[in-house]
């Protein structure tokens, strides 16, 4: 049982190692994700408002094509006009030229309409682009940043994960998963040392029958305050 408490005082302050490493490397990691985040939306946005020109323009090029066609069909029906036998064939000619008309009509207003909003999109996307381009800057000059803190320290990182790999495996599954929960919920500290009669972890006075107990090491102790495991001055005293 000492092994085990040993093994999860170890584990503990490995942790607080990494954790510190953690540390200096500050809010860039977060800054990091949120710039790509942000980066992402924008992209997002340029492409769709991209993607919305590209139906315009093919929109625009269809009305196009069927306004040249309309307008030979009218070209056609009023050369018919000089040939026709009777007003029936007049009215109906008269009918399909007017028709048409209507519907060319109709296309050059879409096609005006849609020439508009290309070039609002156009403008808008000019309008995101220098800020997407701000924001890519930042975002490589913190990932260098970060970068550089990472590599002053992967050394050192990749030593206490090493010494973690190696503690892992000698924990019963039920203690490591504890030791995760309470190291969750408590900010990181799963494990306490009893200092001057009370948990190093919140700092509440220890009942004296349990200091005896816990000093034993004969099994695994929780502080009845913050839920913390507790461990033996003697036992949180060593070094990893």
């Amino acid at each position: 049982m000492q092994n085990k408490l040993k093994l999860l005082n170890q584990l503990q302050m490995i942790d607080n190692q990494l954790d510190h490493l953690e540390e200096l490397r500050g809010d860039l990691p977060l800054n990091v994700q949120a710039l790509v985040t942000q980066i992402n939306n924008l992209q997002g946005t340029i492409t769709a408002k991209e993607e919305e020109q590209e139906v315009s323009l093919s929109k625009r090029a269809k009305n196009e094509e069927e306004i040249e066609r309309l307008t030979e069909n009218q070209k056609k029906f009023k050369a018919q006009l000089y040939s026709v036998r009777n007003n029936k064939e007049y009215d109906a000619l008269t009918k399909e030229i007017d028709h048409s008309d209507e519907i060319v009509k109709k296309h050059h207003a879409e096609n005006d309409a849609l020439a508009d909003l290309s070039k609002k999109l156009s403008f808008e996307i000019e309008e995101i682009t220098p800020q997407l381009d701000e924001l890519k800057k930042e975002l490589k000059e913190k990932e260098e940043d970060l970068d550089k803190i990472i590599k002053s320290n992967e050394k050192e990182e990749a030593k206490y994960l090493a010494e973690r790999a190696k503690i892992e495996p000698q924990l019963r599954k039920g203690d490591y998963s504890a030791y995760l929960r309470i190291r969750k919920a408590k900010k990181g500290l799963a494990v306490a040392t009893v200092v001057r009669s009370a948990c190093s972890g919140c700092h509440k006075i220890i009942p004296s029958q349990k200091q005896i107990e816990i000093r034993k090491n004969d099994r695994i102790h929780y502080c009845e305050y913050c839920g913390r495991i507790l461990v033996s001055a003697e036992l949180g005293d060593k070094n990893v």
